[in-house]
């Protein structure tokens, strides 16, 4: 059997190196690179046939995701570079002793591109007395030497260059935790994940884990009460408990803009500046309202350059994608889309049903499955309108003193549903995806067949099986008796479609809301 301390002196070396081959760059550079190395004596031991390796990560973000995403991989790796079967042992580092070893090195001796250390770490290239720490791309955890420093040195440090996340502030100690403006209900626990936000979601996993280093800025845009606000103030509260002395803030828009006009008042642009200009995290909501505001943009301009310049992170929210503002400067649009911008989507029915079940539990009252699918299909707007609809529910039950069943939701949604029935109809269906494709009413009935025809049919035919109590053959009748198993070819391609394609998925949702008024 291959001895333990031989196998703790290079496995995790050969182990990054092979990774460092299999990963996309980005990706390694994240999750991978910045793990601390296993070791004989904290790392590996020979246990029952096999060995365990033990890594310890420095908050549950990246604990978290490398266990979802790269576990089963990094296990595989190593038991093939072993030789017997390696168990991959993930928790969380002390926070007295996180802090990464890392060789000295010669301030002028060159690095090799894609030279790596015995820890899979690359050589740190030591730097003037101003700069201290590494820039945050690596994530270095925050026990390090600069702890033992006086706070009058490290203020001097940090003013001396533009200040990363892990440095004090010149400006001041960071805002206290009611000036974040940052809701703790909010998190990533708390956020239902699904196909509708899962590529937000992972993006903003990724700033929380390692804020300044990449996807900056990131631009969330999709409708209103799709979770867009929940994810920013998860960022910020994934981040506030990593690094509780992190200078961050989340406004919407307006406060932003009605501090513009307070300072401009007064001709105090310096205190504007102090304000926004010294952040590591800035969260700011529905940056469409900046349009028209000259004044406002410019302000917001160069706080984001200045931000950016110091490798703080900005997350914006919108209502639509950067390129679809209107009346915004084009050179505040363009850095907005220099970074990443995600879409959130309307949520599709397994995870409405999921947000009802996790949130009727958080409120102690648990929700039979049947009734969240009955609530869930009946509400299909967004999250905000979701969640209107469970608390009628549970006042109701409360109320009335009954368990919650279908008849129950069906009483305590009477008036929504009345209205929902009332305002759709087939005919009223067949004219608005009419209108929306730009073809004749007629041929929601006619026997033509191109596709530019079709499919608007057959999309009208999904709305009405979704959207209204008719049956299949019902349906069939109304566009131009045609025979139920049409309708349902129908109905199953363009539902099978919408979980597959975003764009028709977001054609459908404005379908969808157009008709529900």
């Amino acid at each position: 059997m291959v001895g333990a301390d031989r196998i703790g002196a290079d496995l995790w070396q050969r182990g990054c190196e092979r990774l460092a081959a299999e990963l996309p760059e980005q990706q390694f550079n994240t999750w991978i690179r910045p793990l601390p190395p296993a070791t004989v004596a904290e790392g590996v031991n020979e246990q029952s046939g096999g060995i365990v390796v033990s890594l310890r990560v420095p908050n549950r973000f990246k604990l978290d995701w490398i266990r979802n995403q790269y576990a089963g991989r990094i296990e595989a790796i190593l038991s093939e570079l072993a030789g017997m079967p390696a168990k991959l042992d993930l928790a969380l580092a002390p926070r007295d002793s996180a802090a990464i070893a890392r060789p000295a090195q010669p301030a002028n001796q060159p690095i090799a591109v894609g030279q790596v250390l015995h820890n899979g770490l690359r050589p740190v290239v030591s730097r003037p007395a101003a700069r201290p720490l590494e820039a945050p791309a690596l994530a270095i955890p925050r026990s390090t030497p600069v702890q033992a420093e006086s706070a009058h040195q490290q203020a001097t440090a940090a003013h001396a260059t533009s200040a990363a996340i892990q440095l004090p502030h010149p400006l001041g100690p960071p805002p206290s935790a009611s000036r974040h403006r940052i809701n703790t209900a909010l998190t990533f626990d708390s956020l239902v994940p699904g196909r509708a936000n899962q590529m937000a979601r992972t993006a903003a996993l990724h700033v929380a884990g390692a804020p300044g280093a990449m996807y900056n800025p990131l631009f969330i845009y999709g409708g209103v009460g799709l979770g867009k606000t929940h994810l920013i103030h998860a960022v910020g509260n994934a981040l506030l408990k990593d690094k509780p002395d992190a200078r961050v803030l989340y406004l919407h828009a307006e406060q932003f803009i009605s501090d513009v006009v307070k300072n401009y008042q007064r001709k105090t642009f310096d205190e504007l500046k102090a304000k926004y200009h010294s952040l590591d995290l800035l969260l700011i909501d529905d940056v469409q309202f900046f349009a028209g505001k000259d004044r406002t943009q410019e302000e917001f301009f160069n706080a984001f350059e200045a931000l950016l310049a110091k490798r703080a992170h900005i997350i914006m929210t919108s209502d639509t994608y950067p390129k679809g503002l209107v009346d915004i400067d084009e050179r505040l649009t363009s850095r907005f889309d220099a970074g990443l911008t995600v879409a959130i989507e309307p949520p599709e029915l397994e995870m409405r049903v999921a947000i009802l079940i996790k949130k009727a539990d958080a409120e102690q009252a648990p929700m039979p499955e049947d009734v969240a699918f009955f609530i869930a299909k009946n509400v299909r707007a967004n999250v905000r309108e979701l969640e209107g609809a469970l608390r009628k529910v549970l006042a109701y039950s409360r109320f009335s003193h009954k368990e919650i069943n279908i008849q129950l939701a069906r009483e305590a949604l009477k008036d929504l549903l009345s209205i929902q029935n009332r305002q759709v109809s087939v005919e009223n269906i067949q004219k608005t995806v009419a209108d929306f494709y730009k073809i004749k009413i007629a041929d929601m009935y006619s026997k033509k067949r191109p596709a530019s025809i079709a499919r608007p049919r057959q999309i009208a035919m999904y709305l009405a099986k979704e959207m209204t109590q008719k049956s299949l053959p019902e349906i069939g009748e109304l566009f131009g008796g045609r025979d139920h198993t049409t309708v349902l070819h129908a109905v199953r391609k363009i539902g099978g479609e919408r979980q597959k394609n975003t764009e028709l998925n977001q054609q459908l949702h404005v379908l969808e809301q157009t008709l529900k008024g």
